[in-house]
């Protein structure tokens, strides 16, 4: 991209601020290489789908004068065009560099709806909206749902949810659910739902 100069990792390392984008279960062994290398005055922010599970890796690991912001863009190349506000979660876990102010501020102006919660908050409420939402996806799915003569525009409805939300790596679907300590809950809370139902009939 002619926005984008592709440079060595060390020389990336020497910016003061750096967005940490990899995948979930990768999380833990960058920050880990990355974390002696960091000048004092950097402030790492992560951009994982799950909150507790980074933020914990980068107390641990990361200098105690190296910033740290969590955040979550709740979007990703299929929704971004969206045409209304788009959430976006932050949370100033260690900000060492007075910087999350303004990261706010910039976020705000390019017109998303930033969403201040805590990394705790943020994996309840994930585990029963993404997490679920994944989840039902991925199980309608391996249902084997195809489309029919008769599709009602609700069953097309379905079909779609299961397109958009299994267009994800099946990397992203597990790592949401192994990593997130309330998907576990959540998960026996659908599976008490559905013989719910069941018993009903």
């Amino acid at each position: 991209s002619k926005h984008v100069n592709f440079v060595s990792k060390d020389e990336l390392l020497k910016e003061t601020t750096l967005f940490i984008a990899v995948p979930i279960n990768q999380f833990e062994s960058v920050i880990k290489e990355i974390a002696p290398k960091l000048p004092e005055t950097t402030t790492v922010f992560d951009v994982c789908s799950i909150k507790l599970h980074p933020v914990a890796v980068m107390e641990k690991h990361l200098p105690p004068s190296v910033g740290i912001i969590a955040t979550h863009p709740l979007f990703g190349p299929d929704s971004i065009t969206a045409k209304q506000a788009l959430n976006f979660m932050m949370h100033p876990v260690r900000d060492t560099q007075q910087c999350y102010s303004s990261w706010k501020t910039y976020f705000a102006n390019k017109g998303f709806n930033i969403v201040e919660i805590t990394p705790d908050e943020h994996d309840r409420y994930a585990a029963k909206s993404q997490g679920v939402v994944h989840f039902v996806s991925r199980f309608l799915k391996e249902a084997n749902l195809k489309e029919t003569p008769i599709d009602t525009i609700g069953f097309k409805q379905v079909l779609k949810l299961i397109e958009y939300n299994c267009n994800d790596s099946w990397e992203l679907f597990s790592d949401l659910q192994n990593y997130n300590p309330y998907s576990k809950m959540m998960i026996e809370q659908l599976e008490q739902a559905f013989q719910a139902v069941k018993s009903k009939l």
